[in-house]
């Protein structure tokens, strides 16, 4: 092992190569006073994630003894069903919700029942969403990309009474739909053929003014700027192109990180730029605009840099209108553009 110094390394950095690589302290330490040895202390301990102990053999037999509780336990776990309910369909997914600080997925195992769609966390024992079938006014797929996954994957958007939409992802989305309505069809329930759902604008709602009309969003990296010694990070949000500005959406911290009127765009150019370390020779798109009688830049990286490239040199060419009333996919969201 050599040696590495790297001015630019933080504490995040220390961390991560610490769980990553795991770290073998063998050290003998002595205190003294007034160069008078007093305490001697003989160290060794080893610090890593829990991946690498178990991968060279520390803690085995405490994870193979909790590994046992687990299974144990979770046998006694009984689902929380009505007296004389029948399931019909179980399956393994997650429920989307809003409610509370954060927003985030909830995973559990989905039961079908004649009367209820439910979603069940067996390890705690709690109902993390359910609705009555009879409630249900419509089913609609939906593909969506996320920022951990290179591939889309199906969601099932339940159009619920008072127009309230719900997000479901299971193993097997077509099959929990298909069900769902066939059982409904039994209780004599007909669901919309085809309901109109909006494009899924949970965040957008937060931060909208009245009268405020979305053009395209997408997901996007920013490069945000930070406070103290750490250099600036990129961070994963959404970018939104509203009829009165441009906006970037930090979803961790729920608010807008980074606005301008649409009038200060001035150019927009795309190269090949290293974001890290790790992540070398990937595209960037930098945002020139006018910032405070100054021109300032706004980078961001993702996979519809070419289509927000081309969004923006319409815009800064006096063009935009010519797209106005359409329909643009940016970065897999079906986007309605205004010009």
């Amino acid at each position: 092992m050599e040696p590495q110094r790297n001015t630019n390394a933080t504490l995040v950095d220390l961390l991560d190569r610490v769980l990553d690589k795991g770290l073998i302290i063998h050290a003998d330490v002595i205190v003294s006073v007034a160069g008078i040895p007093l305490i001697g202390v003989n160290l060794r301990a080893a610090l890593a994630g829990m991946e690498t102990m178990l991968k060279y053999g520390i803690m085995q037999s405490w994870d193979e003894r909790t590994r046992a509780w687990e299974r144990e336990h979770r046998s006694k776990k009984k689902s929380s069903l009505a007296q004389g309910e029948k399931i019909i369909l179980k399956m393994l997914g997650s429920y989307y919700s809003d409610k509370g600080i954060y927003t985030t997925w909830r995973y559990g195992r989905f039961f079908l029942t004649g009367e209820r769609l439910l979603l069940y966390h067996e390890d705690f024992g709690a109902v993390l969403f359910e609705t009555p079938l009879v409630k249900i006014r419509g089913l609609v797929i939906r593909d969506e990309k996320y920022f951990t996954e290179k591939k889309e994957r199906g969601e099932l958007y339940l159009v619920l009474k008072g127009n309230k939409i719900v997000r479901l992802s299971a193993l097997d989305v077509a099959q929990l739909k298909e069900a769902i309505e066939k059982r409904m069809n039994e209780l004599g329930l007909v669901p919309e053929e085809d309901p109109a759902i909006p494009v899924f604008e949970e965040s957008a709602a937060k931060f909208l003014t009245a009268g405020e009309e979305i053009v395209c969003s997408g997901k996007m990296w920013y490069l945000m700027d930070t406070e103290g010694i750490i250099d600036n990070t990129w961070r994963p949000g959404y970018l939104y192109l509203t009829d009165k500005r441009l906006c970037w959406w930090y979803d961790f911290e729920q608010k807008v990180a980074f606005e301008i009127p649409v009038g200060e765009l001035v150019a927009s150019a795309m190269e090949i730029r290293n974001l890290s370390g790790v992540l070398k020779q990937k595209k960037v798109l930098d945002i020139i605009y006018a910032g405070n009688g100054t021109r300032r830049v706004a980078s961001f990286s993702g996979d519809s840099l070419e289509e927000w490239d081309q969004i923006f040199r319409r815009i800064i060419t006096g063009r935009g209108a010519e797209v106005r009333g359409q329909r643009a996919e940016v970065g897999g969201q079906l986007s309605v553009v205004s010009g």
